[in-house]
């Protein structure tokens, strides 16, 4: 029997599962990690991730006899190192919105739709690893003058595990430094920003072999939203996911790079296959019913919060939850906005404010749904937010859509096991392997609450306030 591990590197928590030849799940490991945050601020040093990963393998390999992994990550997550791959500073995660100011330089530099037609991005935010880099230049020249490579997360990852310096496509799509038609750097932006093409990586596709690590072989991943939806099924058109985990994630392929329009701020990512998909995010979901809990109800787990939110009526009695805890996306770019709670009356306890924050969540879905122009009548749910039967029925509900959620909930560390089979043989197709793995565990239908007044209230607050 061959063991495969896929290793799914999230926002504030690492997960690692091993499968068989099956793709059934053997053993699943998690670690929780917090980031390091301050005004616009957010970092972690980057040899905890490294030390947490290890940690997550050496327990699964103390227990199966692994032949192959991969690794997804979240986007964006910038390390920069010396010659030896040693980090010079900690890690700027993708959530840090300090690079505001080198964005608008970049937009007034290049304009969007030039950087849309190159790279996908129709925005240019301070969340792209090309304003980041710009913000180390003007603030921290010495580190920028010693930079002889620039990683993302699962590029130091792989480095530490095989030596090589290397990355994939779908992870450097929202650099706004690589060409997606191309497959190459963008050398005019690079100029720019005032980086050799030397100090970047060596451009793999995904699910190709890099190299081993004590006799297991390293296989090239996907950005964590592509190996979620990989995990889900979704690999053709047609079919679309939603991720609630910190951030929600919706997630449908696409054959080619829609045409610029000046209106529109849906970006376009190299998908696993060399194609594309469309990716509308948000970037406060399921870390805002965390930072509740943490904060206000320490002592309560999740599950206790949806028994208390269970209790409220649909509409939370007129209270509106803004999630915009570090600032807002899409369908508005708006790196300055807050979050809030309106409509606070004494009536309101714990069990209102948990429900609004759902309800929330489920009103951006519908949001960008509707800003997608997004016509399906199945949505695949997965992240953390589809262990919870109360959120899963509400964006049901909220969205008019059926939500399904899979038996295996662990889909981007399912996809990323699935990308080191097919590189070693193990599964004759990314397709093939999910058609034997993937199966609907629940479905939700709309059962008819009417959540129209709630929605045209977070409507309006978010126009008010956003």
């Amino acid at each position: 029997m061959k063991y495969l591990l896929g290793v799914d590197i999230g926002t504030t928590s690492l997960k690692a599962a091993v499968f068989n030849e099956k793709a059934e799940c053997m053993k699943t490991v998690s670690k929780d990690y917090t980031l390091e945050v301050k005004d616009d601020y957010v970092e972690f040093p980057a040899e905890n991730y490294w030390t947490l990963f290890s940690e997550a393998l050496e327990e699964l390999s103390a227990e199966y006899e692994i032949s192959a992994m991969s690794i997804d990550t979240q986007c964006e997550t910038i390390i920069v190192a010396d010659e030896n791959g040693e980090p010079l500073r900690k890690a700027i995660v993708w959530l840090d919105n300090r690079a505001t100011a080198e964005a608008e330089y970049i937009e007034e530099e290049f304009g969007n739709k030039k950087v849309y037609e190159v790279t996908g991005q129709p925005e240019i935010t301070a969340t792209w690893p090309a304003s980041k880099l710009l913000w180390l230049r003007s603030n921290e020249r010495e580190v920028f003058g010693k930079i002889k490579k620039v990683f993302l997360l699962e590029d130091y990852l792989l480095y530490r595990l095989t030596g090589r310096f290397v990355t994939e496509r779908t992870l450097q799509s929202s650099t706004i430094y690589y060409d997606i038609r191309g497959h190459k750097w963008w050398k005019e932006m690079l100029d720019f920003i005032g980086l050799d093409e030397g100090v970047f990586p060596e451009i793999l596709p995904s699910g190709e072999i890099v190299g081993e690590y004590k006799g297991i072989t390293v296989v090239t991943g996907a950005i964590d939203q592509i190996a979620g939806a990989i995990g889900a099924g979704i690999v053709k058109k047609g079919v679309v996911s939603e991720m609630t985990g910190t951030t929600m994630v919706v997630f449908v392929p696409s054959d080619e790079i829609p045409e610029f329009k000046p209106n529109s701020i849906i970006p376009c990512h190299v998908n696993y296959d060399g194609k594309y998909c469309l990716l509308s995010w948000t970037p406060t979901a399921g870390i805002a019913l965390k930072w509740f809990k943490n904060n206000f109800c320490e002592n309560f787990s999740f599950r206790e919060l949806d028994e208390l939110a269970e209790k409220a009526d649909p509409g939370s009695n007129g209270l509106t939850f803004l999630p915009y805890l570090c600032g807002s996306t899409m369908p508005k770019y708006n790196p300055d906005a807050r979050g809030a709670f309106y409509g606070l009356t004494m009536e309101h306890g714990r069990g209102h404010a948990v429900r609004s924050i759902l309800e929330s969540v489920a009103c951006m879905l519908k949001q960008n749904l509707d800003y997608l122009g997004i016509d399906c009548d199945e949505i695949r749910t997965m992240g953390g937010g589809a262990s919870s039967p109360l959120w899963c029925q509400i964006k049901a509900d909220m969205t008019g859509k059926r939500i399904v959620t899979l038996k295996n909930d662990e889909t981007a560390c399912l996809g990323s096991a699935i990308l080191a089979g097919v590189a070693t043989g193990v599964f004759e197709s990314v397709e093939r392997a999910c058609d034997m793995a993937v199966e609907p565990k629940k479905l939700y239908e709309p059962k008819g609450d009417d959540y129209t007044d709630c929605y045209e209230r977070f409507c309006a607050l978010d126009e008010k306030l956003n």
